[in-house]
């Protein structure tokens, strides 16, 4: 059941980003004025996709709470790196990011070191 809890909180933590990376491109730029920027803000935390990836974050700490009453930090925060991987391939599909080799080169990396830390 532990594994479980590490799954929902990366996969919790990956849909936070990119909903948030979604609502915050269709909002358009951040404005110049201190009081334009506090009307963006507001528009952004009264949207609901914004509140489920709050939602979404506030579940994700949970599921880690309950992760931790079964492995040692040391080794299950190694597997956090799979959210650098999901929201890189979200990034690319959802957004249409460029995906350069370096980037598949960092996530090949990220992929081998989940790979050495899973069976040590």
């Amino acid at each position: 059941m532990g594994y479980v809890y590490v799954l929902l909180t990366i996969l919790l933590t990956t849909y936070g980003q990119l909903a948030i990376k979604w609502q915050v491109t269709l909002a358009g730029p951040l404005p110049g004025t201190r009081a334009a920027q506090v009307d963006y803000f507001i528009a952004l935390l009264l949207n609901p996709w914004v509140v489920s990836a709050i939602a979404a974050a506030f579940a994700a700490m949970l599921a880690w709470m309950a992760a931790m009453t079964r492995f040692e930090l040391s080794q299950a925060y190694p597997f956090m790196a799979a959210n650098f991987v999901l929201v890189g391939v979200g990034s690319v599909w959802l957004f249409g990011e460029p995906l350069t080799m370096n980037k598949v080169l960092g996530v090949a990396l990220i992929c081998a070191g989940l790979f050495v830390v899973a069976r040590g």
